[in-house]
């Protein structure tokens, strides 16, 4: 038997087998530097089940409070959309809303109800500080509007590059900076040369429709919780139907108990008579309806100069007519329209109140008034002899070479300028009218029309509250990329909710 011990590099042998050596121990790893231990994930794990437990209680008592169901409240809201807390879509997040193009009878549908409440996500509402003023997880914010709204937060930055650091002030009013941002660069980049080939079709009508929808998208954030349908009014005299668009706020009206119904506000966009539309004013309709809890029925009235004045007017009236013998169907309070608009659609606006107040026409004849009227920045007098018209023609983007223009189109015969129809202003007789509620801009060249008809008004016995935003522009209503104004144009839709249910008959409303 060999007894010796076998090599170094050879395994051993023991009756004449060979026997591998021990292995020896693997030496102890160490953790890595930085890496927890499992003490330290135990500590950590139970420290995030103590957490979730007690974030579980609170969504429970939350859900108990607002009434919401069980899936709301696990639901969190992540800018606009929802997601469960697996990551997953929710199930329960509302479509995003659409425009129905539908023209049969019946009801509206006023669409599904987001769980927890007309904001997407359940109970649980997220407020974002954005650009000075409210980011809520009901607006959609395309891609342009939001690099606006960061570069108008900078308007000392923008006017340094520009050159045009000294404040703009007119009468003792001065202008917002980021208002001033805004006019110094369209007049900068956004407007052709005189005498250019490009500026001779500056007043082409289908032209500045095209640049105004467009510029509607880039300035106006959309939110989504409003519903939308389409419909189509009858227009007089065997002219083509015309469309109307109807928003509803999410959750409200649902049913037809008298509680249930809404007050409805018929709406006219502005543009001259000659541009504008439903698209140009979607988003701006959609603030009116959330915030002011009433029904919207924006108005896609005929524009000159294919269709020159009273057809606007005609139309005005077929609607108001149209929402109040469709009250039922709407879904609307008995009695309780008013009327609204901006620009050539105040002056739509006023009109409609006059001539339901006199009786007017025979589409109207049978009709009531409206309870109210909001007359945001209004075209009161078409003659233009104010002295803001004067002061304030040139250098706000709205200028008195396009206001002239506009009437021009609208009304080619001299003789109609003084007719009621056309300048709400010269009527003979203005006691009886609804509540107004009359807004201007310091910086307009109409804010004295506004003015003149609030005090005519006024003086006649009307009960009115008049606004004057000092240091805006023509057109805020519709730039929402500028914060102030977005805040602004959210202030004028409450007022004008408020005062339509403050003019109502009395019962419950929305």
């Amino acid at each position: 038997m060999n007894d010796s011990p076998g090599t170094p590099d050879s395994p051993s042998t023991r009756d004449g087998r060979a026997v591998a050596p021990p292995t020896p121990p693997a030496p102890a790893r160490r953790p890595a530097k930085n890496q927890p231990t499992k003490a330290t994930k135990a500590a950590v794990g139970a420290k995030g089940a103590a957490a979730g437990r007690s974030r579980a209680k609170k969504a429970a008592g939350a859900t108990k409070q607002s009434g919401a169901g069980p899936g709301a409240a696990g639901t969190r809201t992540r800018g606009i959309g929802s997601r469960s807390p697996t990551g997953s879509s929710s199930a329960a997040a509302p479509p995003e809303p659409s425009v129905d193009g539908s023209i049969g009878g019946g009801a509206i549908d006023p669409g599904p109800t987001p769980s927890g409440g007309p904001w997407r996500g359940g109970p649980r509402r997220r407020l974002t500080l954005y650009d000075r003023g409210i980011q809520t997880a009901n607006e959609r914010w395309p891609v342009v509007p939001r690099s606006l709204a960061r570069l108008f937060r900078h308007p000392d930055l923008v006017l340094a590059l520009l050159g045009k650091r000294a404040a703009v002030e007119r009468d003792g009013r001065v202008l917002n900076r980021s208002t001033q941002a805004l006019v110094e660069l369209t007049n900068r980049f956004g407007r052709e040369p005189d005498g250019s080939p490009e500026a001779a079709r500056r007043y082409d009508p289908v032209l500045m429709r095209t640049q105004l929808r467009r510029a509607a998208r880039a300035v106006m954030p959309v939110r989504t919780d409003v519903h939308v349908t389409g419909r189509v009014v009858p227009r007089p005299n065997g002219a083509p139907d015309m469309g109307v668009r109807i928003y509803r706020r999410f959750g409200s009206g649902l049913g037809r108990r008298r509680r249930d119904l809404l007050p409805a506000i018929v709406y006219f966009h502005g543009g001259g008579w000659v541009t504008g539309g439903l698209d140009t004013h979607d988003p701006t309709c959609r603030i009116l309806a959330s915030t002011s809890r009433c029904l919207v029925v924006a108005v896609d009235y005929r524009l000159a100069p294919e269709h020159s004045f009273p057809a606007a007017v005609d139309d005005a009236l077929a609607a108001y007519a149209w929402v109040h013998r469709h009250t039922g169907e709407l879904g609307i309070a008995e009695g309780q329209v008013g009327v609204m608009g901006d620009s050539a659609g105040g002056n739509l606006a006023a009109v409609v109140a006059q001539e339901t107040r006199n009786g007017g026409p025979a589409a109207v004849a049978d009709l009531p008034p409206p309870v109210a009227q909001g007359l945001v920045y209004p075209v009161a007098d078409v003659r233009f002899d104010t002295e803001s018209m004067e002061t304030l023609g040139d250098g706000f983007l709205l200028t008195r070479d396009t206001m002239e223009y506009y009437r021009g189109e609208y009304l080619p015969h001299r003789a109609d300028w003084e007719t009621p129809r056309a300048s709400p202003l010269l009527a003979g007789d203005l006691s009886g009218l609804a509540p107004a509620l009359v807004v201007t801009a310091g910086f307009d060249p109409l804010r004295d029309d506004g003015a003149n008809y609030a005090e005519a008004v006024r003086m006649a016995g009307v009960d009115v509250e008049y606004r004057c935003y000092d240091d805006q522009i023509h057109g805020f209503m519709v730039m929402g990329v500028l914060s102030d104004s977005l805040a602004l144009t959210t202030e004028v839709c409450d007022s004008m909710g408020r005062l339509m249910r403050r003019s109502a008959p009395k019962g419950p409303l929305a």
